[in-house]
């Protein structure tokens, strides 16, 4: 009957010059089938729909389809999908990254050190049930489609809509229909292992493509009279195409859904099957190339389309879409209260505190997708579902948090450098272990030297957050004996060098607060436990084998401030860091017996911009200074080295070997070139220069010119355990070349 219908439209409207029967109309319904990346193709058929002029009367979707459904029922052209999908990072979107920005300091810390993560409840180690948790999806679709946020009845968009999801607890489809679109369309395309589930209504539902890929039948149901179908799911694949694991479970997958779609394109008035054979479901860097796809299969059944078109009655869906206006970086929301459910384990102060919102506020749209990454960066939250309601007086957002039940967790790290050599990391974290809001971590560092670092840290979010920290941290480094100016030429018995085993523990105890939301600012008291000697050398004690240079236990207090807004903390491209620090000493052991009260002032800035294409340019000056204590000199600066997490003040400096050069004071200026040529392979050059000593803030022997330089050329890759990173370095006064090599999260 249907094909008979085909042959009387298609001959009408040849003969009709005058256009559109009066009596006649054909409702139409498309449905839109799963695919990931392969998805994109249903936009590229869309503007051909559009260029045919035929008037949508209902979609249905799964998956990817949901989503280019949605969307267009909400209200975009096709062209307007192109622009948005053209601008989405879809990596981003998948891996869940949150910008660094929006992590606390100690979230940045605590995250720049562990290559794998795994889950450690009840003790038993277990995988994430995903790994993404598709909050940064959800972001971008409450954005995108905030024009629509008040609609509950999906009969009720611009074009009445439902996509399918799975409930993984039954097995059975679920037609959304009705609610917050974003959340639905969340469902839908929540693919297991890549997604977590969505929770809706006391329901797990996932990627409705488990159940019902292609919801033809239940289109049909709506009473429309014809079916165009676009299906870009994968055909199966031979044995030479089945090479990973990924791969062979989408082949069984592809079982049910090749089979029932045998039936479903039955159902199909008119089949649109793109030809995207050469693409993958994460091929989302070649979309052009899928739409154009999408567009020319459709084409190939442009008659049939403009056939179906004359046959609708001229109406307002019939003339060109109301645009919806592209999402704009400078649209605002007013913000006048904050509603929280789901919040049974975390304050509201706690929340509030996270998201840095003081309602009633005007934010932009960017500053809002800002607050909810920082409160995604707590992991605390398996999702923040957030809503717009409007009311007169502006908009009441509501949160409906859904608290991640993981508390304990197991995490690894590996490194290495030239000053602390290889190092294997082991980690427990423990949430909740004493109050709601707290974490206790502590990594276990096995290797060439044993170390460890603890911190147990509560966050009172506006208020001020109290925290406790001990890490400690030895070293064996051979070092120019001359450096140590307080020993006489006798006591080295002609000797130039030395291998000194150095040895730090130290216990702080401090309070930390955020003002101006992004700054840092730590106040507390340390204990310092510093053991430095060499076997190298004479005796300087009757009951020692080694020459003690120090052994003292230090107490006093200390402050750090901090603001740091790189995006990246190995190869960033743009941001600020700063960091000034400053420590009392007013007790000690005194093992040499020549104690005083001293203090140490040390600062660092640095400026990182992009002024081309994967060239980045880093600008860095820092300096300190030591007040009293003239004969303390184990914590005086000591530069030299690449590579490492920074132990007290030992400072890096290209061209000269750990600890080379130094003194009570320094200056230094630190100049880089970074070319990320390809991928995650950086190619840089690096210039830094410094004046360092005694005294040398009480003349001019801090200013220019210099007296040591040291420049260095390299190569870096972003690997998953972290910078692979090989530097040649060399210094003109010296005349020597030193070859730095890092690799892994610095720890």
């Amino acid at each position: 009957m249907i094909k008979y219908l085909f042959i009387f439209l298609l001959f009408t409207s040849l003969l009709q010059a005058q256009g559109p029967s009066a009596t006649t109309d054909v409702t139409v319904g498309v449905v839109l089938s799963g695919g990931g990346a392969k998805g994109l193709a249903h936009v590229g058929v869309l503007k051909v729909l559009e260029e045919a002029g035929i008037r949508i009367d209902y979609i249905a979707g799964t998956s990817m389809g949901a989503i280019v459904g949605g969307l267009y029922a909400s209200g975009y052209n096709a062209d307007q999908l192109q622009a948005l999908f053209s601008n989405i990072d879809f990596d981003n979107i998948i891996q869940d990254d949150l910008p660094r920005n929006a992590k606390t300091f100690y979230e940045k810390d605590d995250d720049e050190r562990y290559a794998l993560t795994l889950p450690f409840d009840d003790y038993k180690l277990s995988f994430p049930s995903a790994l993404s948790k598709g909050q940064n999806s959800y972001n971008m679709l409450t954005r995108i489609l905030s024009h629509v946020g008040d609609v509950q009845d999906f009969d009720q968009l611009p074009i009445p809509f439902f996509c399918i999801a799975t409930d993984v607890e039954k097995g059975e489809p679920v037609i959304l229909d009705s609610g917050y679109l974003p959340e639905a369309i969340s469902a839908s395309g929540a693919l297991p292992t890549l997604f977590n589930p969505v929770m809706i209504d006391s329901r797990m539902l996932i990627d409705g493509g488990v159940v019902d890929n292609y919801p033809v039948e239940l289109l049909k149901e709506k009473g429309v009279d014809i079916i165009i179908g676009v299906d870009v799911q994968d055909d199966l694949r031979n044995r030479t195409e089945l090479k990973t694991a990924p791969e062979i479970m989408l082949q069984i997958n592809n079982y049910r859904t090749i089979k029932a779609m045998k039936d479903k394109r039955a159902l199909t008035d008119i089949y649109i099957k793109p030809d995207i054979s050469n693409y993958t479901v994460v091929s989302f860097d070649d979309g052009v190339q899928i739409i154009e796809q999408g567009s020319a299969k459709a084409k190939e059944q442009f008659s049939e389309l403009k056939a179906i078109a004359n046959s609708q009655k001229a109406s307002p869906n019939n003339t060109p879409r109301v645009q919806v206006p592209l999402p704009r970086k400078t649209d605002s929301v007013r913000i006048s209260a904050v509603t929280i459910n789901g919040n049974n384990r975390y304050t509201r102060a706690y929340v509030m505190g996270k998201l840095q919102m003081d309602p009633p506020e005007i934010m932009s749209y960017q500053d809002f997708n800002q607050s909810i990454n920082n409160l995604a960066a707590t992991d605390n939250f398996d999702r923040i579902g957030h809503r717009f309601i409007q009311i007169p007086d502006g908009t009441v957002l509501q949160l409906n948090l859904q608290e991640s039940p993981s508390t304990q967790s197991i995490r690894f790290g590996v490194h290495y450098d030239d000053l602390f050599r290889s190092a294997a990391l082991i980690n427990f974290t423990k949430k909740r272990l004493l109050f709601k809001n707290d974490i206790t971590s502590f990594d276990f560092i096995l290797g060439d030297n044993i170390r460890y670092d603890f911190n147990y840290y509560i966050d009172k979010g506006y208020y001020w957050s109290v925290g406790i920290n001990s890490t400690f941290n030895t070293f064996e480094k051979g070092v120019g004996a001359r450096f140590f100016e307080q020993l006489s030429p006798d006591d080295f018995n002609g000797v130039n060098r030395v291998t000194v085993d150095y040895l730090d523990l130290t216990n702080q105890l401090f309070l930390q607060t955020l003002f101006l939301k992004q700054f840092s600012l730590d106040l507390g008291i340390q204990h310092k436990f510093l053991d430095i000697e060499t076997e190298t050398v004479t005796a300087n004690n009757a009951d020692e084998n080694a020459f003690i240079f120090e052994k003292s236990h230090l107490a006093g207090a200390y402050g750090q401030l901090r603001y740091d807004s790189l995006d990246n903390r190995y190869f960033p491209t743009s941001g600020v860091f700063f960091q000034g620090n400053f420590d009392l000493y007013l007790f000690s052991s005194d093992y040499n017996n020549n104690f005083s009260e001293f203090s140490i002032a040390r600062a660092r800035a640095r400026y990182v911009t992009t002024p081309f294409s994967k060239v980045s340019f880093s600008l860095e000056a820092s300096g300190g200074f030591k007040i009293g204590g003239s004969e303390t000199r184990a914590l005086d600066f000591l530069l030299g080295g690449y590579g490492n997490r920074q132990i007290n003040n030992v400072i890096p400096f290209y061209g000269y070997d750990f600890i080379s050069f130094g003194g009570e004071g320094f200056v230094k200026a630190d100049f880089t070139v970074d070319y990320n040529f390809t991928g995650k392979n950086h190619f840089n050059l690096s210039a830094n220069y410094a004046n360092a000593g005694n005294n040398i803030f009480s003349s001019d022997a801090w200013l220019p010119p210099p007296t040591f330089s040291g420049y260095a050329i390299g190569y870096g890759y972003e690997s998953f355990i972290g910078p692979l990173e090989v530097k040649y370095t060399y210094s003109p006064e010296i005349k020597q070349s030193d070859w730095f090599i890092s690799l892994g999260f610095w720890f």
